[in-house]
């Protein structure tokens, strides 16, 4: 089970990490200390020193500190600067409740009080709080120049004078459905014991922990199951549906979309990190027309911090944004760019000037703050350690793909989630004397791990169709051919590993992948992507050109077609088309927001995609 950092421990371990110097992992080059233990970059006999500025908000700040009063509630925010909005949830009256909100207190010095008393009187206690001695309390947070910085909850009992009690402030969220199991997890504001009912079972947590997760078992496939979860004295209930039994070719549907980080144009599309207005439509429509599950692969928020907590505040916004419906149908999140989290050395003049992903790799990089905010299967590989170029076979020198990496199947669909930012150095590209894991890569350790589960998908009768998805587009279209894997033709471009390059470009690991899902497939329909804001889809082909000119390389055998269909427009600032040598054969390019929607029906697919805004259609087609 996972243990999520209770907040106060993740504040003295961030203290502590800043007081005392860590192993400098041996993967990387010209990363020291000097003699006071500051972490810096030298290049060319300059130093520049990793930047040790707090975050800009923790969700221990966010959620106020609330106490109870005799009318009501107050909050402490610190120092925030803005507004207070606040109104009842509605809780067991709704089937995907959100906060009603009712009214707006200015914050002063980062404090503020609601009068529930006054505020929540007859006839406006549409949750009979009064009746039920309890209720929970929904409030947004805007800054000083109007962007939304967070929604958190509080629950309380009593009818005056009241009392906070711990109160789930993100979920609960279903994930890893199967036909027999599925996992239940839910966040509370601070340590206690919580229980779920499922099943004619309620399941207990040993200890009391802020991060709740429980593994149900025994359940029968393609069941409906109500379930409830209870902190303190108030609970929630929703439902989950168990999955067909494997190779059953029961007619289903499922989504996909990426890259939702926040945008343009205030108000819920500017959710501090997270576009939470295409989001929650993303999510309503894909629950709307039944879908069994969603995969979202990369770019949920904006990202590119220094510092976990503050990154674990953008993953909360973007979690809030889809809670009602992933109450009871799961999403499975794939890591992308913009979830980098590293020591980001700066200049005198605070310019950038390197950017690592940040170490001890257990605690503080990027794909242990995506495993501490998400739930899903365990079975990838172990990390890059022991790969042929590793300094230290036996030492740690690079992250876990715990979490980032995995797969799942659904009925006679196995979906593949790979990672083509792991080990992430957003400078690589520009400056590889750090070294460190570059954008669009596979690195030699997933692509053996993807090629084994292939092969096992391959011999297993009760798959038909798999689907492959990592972040970055195999061919970009619009956005982004300076990079993913093409870097505009450039094979040179690859990882460093401790100082060194790696033998294979850029484009021969592009040429190596694809020879898998190909040439070693049969059952790889799609691969699916994301990081181009834009939703467009690519039939590859041995007709399609796919190489600079004077390539020197061995080229890829096309043997067969498979789809690559980028959707990438889950809010993020739209990319337009570029040319590229594969542009003849893009179709349907759209900057529209998109959500893709797969109709799979025994041996035939069938895909939708349409707009979440405004219901349109942007494109139809048989792919299978």
């Amino acid at each position: 089970m996972k243990k999520l950092l209770s907040v106060a421990f993740v504040l003295f371990t961030w203290l502590s990490l800043n007081a005392q110097p860590h192993t400098i992992p041996g993967s990387y080059t010209n990363i020291k200390y000097d003699e006071s233990n500051r972490l810096y970059y030298e290049n060319e006999g300059q130093k520049f020193y990793a930047d040790t500025a707090g975050p800009r908000y923790t969700i221990k700040q966010l959620l106020g500190n609330p106490e109870g009063t005799e009318d009501g509630l107050s909050f402490d925010f610190g120092d925030l600067k803005g507004t207070f909005t606040y109104g009842l949830i509605p809780y067991g009256k709704a089937p995907h409740p959100l906060p009603v909100f009712r009214l707006t207190s200015p914050l002063v010095n980062g404090k503020v009080t609601a009068n529930v008393k006054r505020d929540f009187r007859y006839p406006y206690d549409f949750v009979g709080w009064e009746e039920n001695k309890g209720f929970t309390l929904g409030y947004r947070l805007t800054d000083e120049k109007g962007m939304i910085v967070f929604d958190g909850e509080v629950s309380v009992e009593g009818t005056g004078p009241f009392k906070v009690i711990p109160t789930i402030y993100e979920g609960p969220f279903v994930n890893n459905i199967s036909a027999t199991e599925a996992v239940i997890w839910f966040e509370t504001s601070e340590p206690v014991i919580s229980t779920l009912s499922i099943n004619n079972k309620v399941m207990e947590d040993a200890a009391p922990e802020t991060h709740h997760e429980f593994k149900v078992s025994g359940l029968t496939p393609g069941t409906k199951y109500d379930y409830t979860v209870k902190v303190a004295s108030l609970s929630q209930t929703y439902h989950i549906t168990t999955a067909p039994k494997a190779g059953s070719r029961k007619p289903f549907i499922f989504a996909y979309t990426s890259d939702s980080r926040h945008a343009t144009g205030s108000g819920e599309r500017m959710i501090y990190g997270a576009n939470a207005y295409i989001m929650k439509k993303m999510a309503a429509l894909s629950y709307q027309q039944g879908a069994a599950f969603v995969q979202f692969t990369g770019d949920m928020i904006n990202g590119y911090l220094s510092n976990k907590e503050e990154q674990l505040v953008q993953y909360t916004n973007w979690k809030k944004s889809i809670e009602p419906f992933w109450h009871y149908m799961p999403f499975y999140i794939g890591q992308g760019n913009h979830e980098a989290l590293g020591y980001i050395f700066k200049d005198k003049d605070g310019v950038q000037k390197a950017f690592i992903d940040k170490f001890p790799y257990d605690t503080q990089s990027a794909e242990s703050a995506f495993r501490d905010a998400f739930v899903n299967p365990e079975n990838g590989p172990l990390s890059e350690d022991n790969n042929q170029y590793d300094p230290n076979p036996n030492e740690v020198d690079f992250p876990s793909y715990k979490e980032n990496v995995f797969h799942y199947t659904y009925d006679n669909v196995a979906m593949i989630v790979l990672n083509s930012d792991y080990w992430y150095a957003p400078s690589l590209n520009r400056n590889s004397s750090t070294s460190g894991g570059l954008h669009g890569y596979l690195m030699d350790n997933q692509l053996e791990w993807l090629h084994k589960i292939i092969k096992g998908f391959e011999q297993d009768a009760s798959i038909d169709h798999i689907f492959v998805t990592q972040h970055t587009p195999v061919f970009p279209n619009g956005g982004h051919s300076g990079d993913d894997m093409w870097y505009s033709g450039n094979n040179e471009k690859r990882p460093h590993i401790a100082g060194k390059p790696i033998q294979k470009g850029i484009i021969e690991r592009r040429d190596e992948y694809l020879d898998i899902l190909i040439n070693q497939s049969k059952k790889v329909v799609a691969i699916l992507t994301g990081d181009e804001h834009n939703y467009n889809r690519l039939q590859l082909t041995k007709e399609v050109p796919i190489y600079p000119e004077n390539y020197p390389h061995k080229k890829l055998n096309v043997s067969r077609s498979i789809y690559q269909i980028n959707n990438g427009a889950s809010g993020a600032p739209y990319y337009g088309q570029e040319k590229l040598p594969w542009s003849a054969f893009t179709k349907v390019f759209s900057v529209e927001n998109a959500v893709c929607l797969f109709y799979v029906k025994g041996k035939s697919i069938n895909m939708k995609v349409l707009n979440p805004d405004t219901l349109n259609e942007i494109d139809e087609i048989k792919i299978r």
